[in-house]
């Protein structure tokens, strides 16, 4: 099945008293919260697919996520900002401008 979107969300681990990690900072629990609220959408439940995925790179301001094709980067997402995303950005087809991360080239 090809899908319209594909979120990846950060879940890496590390040992505590090091770098920071998405999985340590929600980022499970925002994996768990978007395959809910995909589910439960009658059009995007077969077209976005939801992978938890290890680290993505910017750590310091997780959790992070990327959409594709897009390639649309979010950082410091919470669960509270799922309900958002869905609804401007898999449905709207609008980046939430709040929390895109741009890389420092960009």
């Amino acid at each position: 099945m090809r899908f319209r979107h594909h979120i990846f969300v950060c879940t890496n681990e590390r040992p505590a008293g090091g770098k920071p990690a998405c999985g340590g900072r929600g980022g499970d629990a925002l994996a768990d919260e978007f395959e809910r609220a995909v589910a439960r959408h009658p059009t995007l439940c077969r077209a976005v697919a939801v992978t938890r995925c290890g680290c993505l790179g910017p750590c310091f301001d997780g959790p992070n996520l990327v959409i594709y094709p897009e390639g649309i980067w979010y950082a410091g997402v919470e669960s509270a900002d799922v309900a958002d995303i869905v609804e401007q950005h898999l449905l709207g087809g609008r980046v939430l401008t709040r929390l895109r991360y741009l890389w420092p080239e960009d």
